[in-house]
């Protein structure tokens, strides 16, 4: 390069002496490894003789024309603007093969499952052909000539085309039958005689009968819902009672509903003991259900008598004091006791049960006095406990709503129909004239008596349901165990305030409605739990103060005696009933 800058310097001198010179010494310079690149700027050597090569230029050039005949068609193209050859249109495409298409996919498709020819074919044919098709199974196949029809141009089932003549849906229809004949009205002069349009058809039958095969049908399902129907109404009818005892009365002519004075305890007081104290240990066990056991109930008052109702269908009334017998058997439900209830005195009691029937029985003699139903679940059930209203009662229902019957009368007088889930629970408050009920759809709702819309109604996003709910013994407060696993207190005054200062933690019952009472002086809340605990709470701090193993299973409800300091009785879904103090 720097040769080649020395020898342009060199070109622009003025002499060619100095030329002659200049390019001698340049010569001497270049590059010997390549001498051609200043060989234009060298002057031509007179002595020897040189042959120039002549360069042509413009030389011919294959014309592309010629090396590539014909254009070259997008294959994806819809539209050509020009009009090509038959060779420009179904050329190969250029490009290498794709190697991975396998030859369904390479070969040429006009629409997404193929190449289909164009057929030209009326949308009436068309539509034809489909329905023949989809109603009978054969179609003509349309790539044959229709006029040489032969069987080979049916597609589908061949068989039946044969059958058919190969006839469409619309030429297959049954031919109009001729009318059928009307009797002879008479003449439109005779009024009487007259039938015109009314006349009845020559062949009509008045009457129809059912074949003998029906008539077999129809025989054996009327003899199916005649038996259904006597079962539902046998049900309530099989009460029993067993008297468990030597004799039903003592030499005084009383018999056990008589409230004994000889138990170191005055069981006829109304004064609630003045200090209780935690129970301790098991003193004893009623063992007679052979399964779990739903509820279990005090005698009014005294509560010298304890009243059960179980799972196996039976309900038992067990002495509370001296030999704690069991006293009688009350047999009469044909499916679990769900629930069962005293009136004031204690001489009646009802029981509601999965059997849809709530049934009042006596107490002394052990008869079922009367049954009823509406035809529901009753969840629960609660005798008014006003002297004047003791021939009325209430009853939860697993149709959500709460039914009220008159005992004299065997009637349904009042629903209350509010709740939007199953009522689980009713507790009378403010000296009976209003009551509170739960339900499953978790929510509180508080009557007032024979007033079907409820007055109040507490429902929180942060509720669960409550399925068993207890008056305090001073009447001031709801204890309510929650599905959350506690129990929460709610004011029974009023307002029916969340008390948020008592609320009692510590067990598990989720799932379960276990039963919760208060202690007669107000100073502790016992419950029961899944694990079949038996859990006791102070009162005033909430804290959980003891828990006693008392059931193998659930222990579903615990009582404080009324009248006692320490004793508490609690029963469980394994059967027994345990008197603890």
């Amino acid at each position: 390069m720097s040769a080649a800058i020395a020898s342009l310097a060199s070109y622009g001198s003025d002499s060619d002496s100095e030329n002659d010179s200049e390019s001698k010494t340049s010569l001497k310079k270049v590059d010997p490894a390549n001498p051609d690149a200043t060989a234009h700027l060298k002057p031509l050597q007179s002595g020897q003789t040189m042959s120039l090569a002549v360069l042509n230029s413009a030389p011919e050039v294959a014309v592309k024309e010629a090396v590539e005949t014909g254009t070259h068609l997008d294959p994806f193209l819809k539209e050509v603007t020009f009009n090509p050859t038959f060779e420009t249109m179904f050329a190969p495409e250029f490009g290498p093969v794709n190697p991975f298409k396998s030859q369904q996919m390479a070969a040429p498709r006009n629409m997404l499952s193929g190449y289909a020819e164009p057929a030209h074919l009326n949308d009436f044919m068309f539509e034809q052909q489909r329905r023949t098709f989809s109603t009978f199974g054969y179609a003509l196949d349309p790539s044959v000539d229709t006029h040489q029809v032969t069987t080979c141009s049916y597609i589908g089932a061949v068989d039946e085309a044969e059958k058919n003549k190969g006839l469409t849906v619309f030429e297959s229809g049954a031919k109009k039958t001729e009318k059928r004949k009307k009797v002879k009205g008479g003449d439109a002069e005779e009024i009487d005689n007259f039938l015109g349009p009314w006349a009845k058809y020559a062949d009509e039958k008045d009457v129809a009968k059912p074949s003998e095969d029906e008539q077999k049908e129809l025989d054996e399902i009327t003899a199916k819902r005649q038996k259904k129907g006597k079962n539902e109404e046998e049900a309530p009818g099989e009460e029993k009672t067993i008297l468990h005892v030597k004799d039903m009365y003592d030499y005084q002519g009383r018999s056990y509903l008589h409230v004994p004075q000889d138990v170191g305890i005055n069981l006829r007081s109304s004064d609630a003991p003045d200090k209780c104290y935690l129970p301790k240990k098991q003193i004893h066990v009623w063992s007679g259900h052979t399964k779990g056991v739903s509820a279990i109930r005090l005698f009014p008052k005294s509560g010298h008598l304890l009243l059960s109702s179980s799972m196996d269908c039976k309900i038992k009334l067990w002495e509370v004091y001296s030999e704690r017998r069991c006293v009688r058997t009350f047999i009469g439900h044909s499916k679990a006791v769900r629930d069962i209830c005293f009136n004031n005195t204690g001489t009646q009691f009802l029981s509601a049960a999965y059997d849809r029937y709530l049934k009042l029985w006596d107490t002394e003699t052990g008869k079922c006095i009367t049954p009823f139903t509406n035809r529901k679940v009753p969840y629960c059930v609660k005798f008014n406990p006003d002297e004047d209203k003791q021939n009325l009662f209430v009853a939860g229902m697993s149709d959500k709503k709460i039914v009220q019957w008159d005992i004299r009368t065997s009637e349904v007088v009042q629903e209350y129909d509010r709740h939007l889930g199953a009522v689980n629970t009713i507790t009378f408050v403010d000296e009976n004239r209003r009551f509170v009920s739960t339900s499953d759809d978790k929510s509180l709702r508080v009557w007032e008596w024979d007033i079907p819309v409820d007055f109040k109604y507490i429902a929180e996003p942060s509720m669960h349901s409550m399925p068993a709910v207890t008056l305090s013994p001073n009447g001031k407060w709801l204890a309510c165990q929650s599905m959350d696993n506690q129990i929460l207190i709610f004011g029974a005054q009023n307002r029916f305030r969340l008390n948020k200062k008592k609320v009692f933690k510590g067990h598990m019952v989720a799932g379960y409605a276990c039963q919760v009472d208060f202690s007669p002086d107000m100073s502790y809340v016992v419950s029961g739990d899944a694990d079949g605990k038996l859990n006791i709470w102070d009162w005033k701090t909430t804290k959980l103060y003891h828990r006693i193993k008392a059931h193998d299973k659930v222990c579903i409800s615990a009582l404080w005696h009324p009248h006692e300091t320490s004793k508490v009785i609690t029963c469980g879904w394994d059967g027994q009933i345990k008197l603890w103090d």
